[in-house]
């Protein structure tokens, strides 16, 4: 069977101390699986995007874009897009902040032909107490919103079949912050060919991650509305 054209996409925002070795970890599996390895820089006030196009002179399958900043949510949107319109059979998406391991991704493509979307379930995180309350929350959320169970709804750590995703993606807001999030929820509630797979998720390998607790309640509460949005969408169209 011929092997299907997955791109890889990753969002970069003040990446500069990890940029190089995640590029450099995930090369191979690149090389191995992928047609090219997208890198969005969002903005970035650093160094990434020089780096990145640095790179390029080593690694020919990657393929940087500078973008002004517009959030993480609307960053995977514009890339799932450019994926889509560049001939991709599936997507993987992962962040640039070396949290996931190249390693996990072969048992994900293992399972490319039995789901449409397999998404990684960080089941031993180790990013802190406060992350895994905050999956928590959103796990309750999501229940409440959407009718549906997900495990894992946020993970940057994703296989997703391109035709499948078009139609989840038609119910969600290019800008929407939690892009991720509400892809799950809604393949879940439509009932999309999906399994959700332990990886490993460790502590960010450096810099400083520019989401805090704070931060997080903040897009929490902004959310809710835009998630109750997008789940009347989606029963619209049910009911019809």
């Amino acid at each position: 069977m011929e092997q299907p054209k997955i791109i890889f996409v990753m969002p970069a925002y003040n990446e500069e101390e990890n940029i190089k070795n995640v590029v450099s970890d995930w090369y191979p599996v690149v090389e191995k699986y992928g047609m090219n390895l997208i890198v969005a820089n969002d903005g970035s006030k650093d160094s990434t995007y020089s780096i990145l196009r640095e790179l390029k002179k080593q690694f020919p399958l990657l393929i940087p874009i500078d973008k002004p900043n517009s959030g993480h949510g609307a960053t995977l949107s514009y890339l799932y897009d450019y994926a889509i319109n560049n001939g991709a059979d599936y997507i993987f998406q992962t962040d640039s902040d070396g949290q996931t391991l190249p390693q996990d991704f072969g048992q994900m493509y293992d399972k490319i032909r039995d789901y449409d979307f397999i998404i990684g379930n960080r089941k031993q995180r180790q990013d802190g107490f406060s992350r895994v309350v905050v999956t928590k929350v959103l796990k309750a959320v999501l229940r409440i919103i959407f009718g549906v169970k997900v495990p894992d709804a946020n993970t940057p750590f994703r296989l997703m079949q391109t035709e499948r995703l078009k139609e989840v993606l038609k119910y969600i807001p290019k800008d929407f912050f939690l892009t991720n999030v509400a892809i799950s929820a809604v393949a879940v509630k439509k009932s999309e060919k999906i399994t959700f797979m332990p990886i490993t998720f460790r502590t960010r390998q450096g810099g400083i991650n520019s989401i805090n607790i704070k931060k997080i309640i903040k897009i929490g509460i902004k959310a809710l509305k835009e998630l109750s949005n997008i789940n009347k969408k989606v029963n619209n169209e049910t009911d019809l």
